[in-house]
């Protein structure tokens, strides 16, 4: 994850928002180490991560649910990464994953694209 997080534009890398899981125990260090504000969503609560859900449902076409992704050489992880960021969405009016982080990424920055936490 620290790893991961890094290689990510600064712009990108100011909060997390984690599902539940035992995956993220050790965030307090994760946070210290990357400098981030980490949250948490509710338990059984989907609405508060609806893409997280759909891209869930998305990655069970590579791996099935429970998976270590430990076993699996990184190269095809990279693999199905560009698969799934290449492949357009009806929620960003199907462009690609990939075609939206290009265009947050050089865009200016407007506050008013950010979504509120009200």
């Amino acid at each position: 994850m620290i790893q991961a997080m890094s290689r990510l534009p600064a712009t990108l890398r100011q909060t997390l928002t984690w599902d539940q899981g035992i995956e993220m125990a050790n965030h307090v260090q994760i946070a210290a180490a990357t400098d981030l504000d980490i949250y948490f969503c509710d338990p059984h609560s989907p609405w508060q991560r609806g893409s997280n859900e759909n891209t869930n449902g998305l990655l069970r076409q590579y791996f099935a649910k429970g998976s270590d992704l430990s076993v699996y050489a990184p190269d095809y992880l990279e693999h199905v990464s560009r698969k799934l960021n290449n492949r357009p969405r009806k929620r960003h009016g199907f462009r690609t994953p990939a075609e939206m982080l290009d265009r947050l990424l050089s865009e200016p920055f407007n506050p008013h694209d950010v979504a509120s936490t009200a």
